[in-house]
């Protein structure tokens, strides 16, 4: 669903086009076709595609301008980030949203084509970088990351959850091109190979794991949250079209501020609409995008996403998918500070909402927070035929995830939640009398 962060087909992105087309941004006499490249599913990006479409915002502050021109916008929709960089050096695509690895390869490829485009503003993020997991089958027996040495591994290679896997592994103590087999696989297909038992891992984006894990098709074998690392999604403009119509594009980042204020006022609303134009459970968008969700959504070009951009870079040079990139020359947030005025410098310092324990109700329109992760299971315990999902935080991450899907641990009277085995079990033996008990059991407890 992040498709954004799948690989830009590698050595296809790096290849000079046949022909580079005209502008997208076009049209006859007043009339301005605006051309918005998306990806439906990539629900972290939803504020800058999916959700902004069916809010109908863009399309409304266009008509404001007053300006002589009549607006028209050509929203396209892709499975990857690679073609709409494609399409974007092309001049086919005025503005883009993409993951922060392919963000990096459209810079890359928009200066070797002399097509320059510009980070405009930012989507959803993680400051931990949670938005990707490494999942393994249900019944799998691996328990930590060392044991994936010399096993077939699944992901999109010049993708953030490759980004993941690579750090992770080099952590581990595992060399990443020669101790694992590595399958540059797209996501759909490395599920596929996941469920078949051709490969005995799955390194993806969101909204993949969470999808995967509520399907009962996998379960967490590393949680990305634990490199500590952010990781984001982003827009990209074209910079001859943000030149040629600043007012546009200021309309567009305005439009998104108002998406954002949007999902973050209706959080459940915003997941059944996001799950409505793309076929994903509203549960799972949820974990993802809700009101103590792994993604964060503000526009804002945070510093620490930049940096964390910056050291981006390495990964995708040690893959050969790119040389250096100029990440200062390619942000460029002026648009979105005039769009947002003064309420940018209050969204640049703003924090991700504290980690929260949240019931999602039959039938409710809102879901109600919990101040424990046992205060939720023992609500679960007593409605169990009125929940539609349970949300918990990692004891140590704070990456929310699935309660009946997480890694319970009890230490006194605690009953503590964990994403992955191994966070659970490095909490156990660092505390004594700690241990790890079904699900079923910690509700048992908490009841």
């Amino acid at each position: 669903m992040k498709r954004t962060a799948v690989a830009l087909s590698t050595a296809a992105l790096l290849l000079p086009l046949s022909a580079c087309g005209g502008s997208a941004e076009a049209g006859s006499g007043s009339t301005v076709t605006v051309t918005v490249g998306y990806q439906s599913k990539t629900i972290n990006t939803v504020t800058a595609g999916t959700l902004l479409r069916s809010l109908g915002y863009f399309e409304k502050e266009l008509n404001s301008l007053h300006d002589g021109h009549t607006y028209k916008v050509d929203w396209q929709d892709y499975a990857t980030g690679a073609p709409i960089t494609a399409q974007m050096t092309a001049g086919k695509i005025d503005i883009g949203s993409m993951g922060d690895f392919p963000l990096l390869l459209n810079a890359a490829r928009g200066k070797q084509l002399g097509r320059p485009t510009h980070l405009v503003s930012v989507t959803g993020y993680n400051l931990r970088g949670g938005l990707n997991t490494v999942v393994t089958s249900p019944d799998s027996k691996l328990t930590t990351l060392r044991d994936l040495k010399g096993k077939k591994v699944s992901t999109s290679i010049g993708s953030a959850a490759d980004g993941t896997l690579v750090r992770a592994l080099q952590r581990a103590g595992i060399d990443p091109n020669k101790g694992i087999s590595k399958l540059n696989q797209q996501p759909a297909v490395g599920a596929s190979a996941l469920s078949a038992g051709s490969v005995d891992a799955l390194s993806q984006f969101v909204a993949w794991p969470g999808l995967l894990a509520y399907q009962g098709k996998a379960k967490a074998l590393y949680d990305g949250a634990q490199l500590n690392l952010p990781t984001f999604h982003g827009v990209t403009a074209r910079e001859d079209f943000a030149k040629r119509r600043p007012t546009v594009l200021e309309a567009f980042l305005k439009a998104q501020a108002e998406a954002t204020d949007y999902l973050n006022a209706h959080p459940v609303t915003a997941a059944e609409k996001v799950a409505e134009a793309t076929g994903l459970p509203a549960e799972v968008v949820y974990l993802y995008n809700g009101a103590h969700g792994i993604a964060t959504f503000d526009p804002a070009v945070k510093p620490q996403l930049v940096s964390a951009l910056k050291q981006d870079v390495s990964i995708l040079k040690a893959a050969q998918l790119t040389g250096d990139i100029d990440v200062n020359a390619f942000v460029d947030d002026h648009y979105v500070k005039k769009a947002l005025g003064a309420s940018y410098a209050h969204r640049l310092t703003s924090a991700p909402a504290p980690a929260a324990s949240e019931v999602w109700a039959k039938g409710a329109e809102t879901t109600t927070a919990f101040k424990s992760p046992k205060d939720l299971l023992a609500y679960v315990a007593r409605h169990r035929d009125g929940v539609r999902a349970a949300y918990v935080p990692d004891a140590t991450t704070g990456t929310l995830w699935f309660a009946d899907k997480a890694v319970w641990v009890a230490d006194g009277d605690q009953l503590l939640p964990f994403v992955a085995p191994e966070t659970a079990q490095a909490y156990v033996t660092a505390h004594g009398g700690a241990r790890v008990l079904s699900y079923t059991d910690a509700l048992g407890r908490a009841s």
